[in-house]
């Protein structure tokens, strides 16, 4: 089970939860725009989909029907719980 702390950066692979809360202000402009635009927003359902094998690369997750690419400090200013 997750815990309610947990970030986006941190959800394990094939793992669904919903947006608790995002700290815009971790985020420069154009990534909390981009993030907006998405539909990145709290309460909004999210599953992380891969990370790249590299440390620090990149972090694909699901929202809606679209896969969308996050930089790992991005997912980590995303903040996830468990999907009821």
């Amino acid at each position: 089970m997750l815990a309610p702390a947990m970030t986006l950066e941190q959800l394990a692979p094939r793992t669904a939860a919903q947006i608790a809360a995002i700290d815009w202000d971790r985020l420069a402009e154009p990534e909390a725009r981009r993030l907006r635009e998405l539909g990145f927003d709290e309460g909004v359902s999210v599953e992380m989909l891969h990370r790249a094998t590299l440390w620090g690369g990149p972090v694909a997750c699901r929202i809606g029907r679209m896969t969308v690419a996050l930089r790992r400090p991005v997912a980590a200013a995303i903040r996830v719980s468990p999907s009821a």
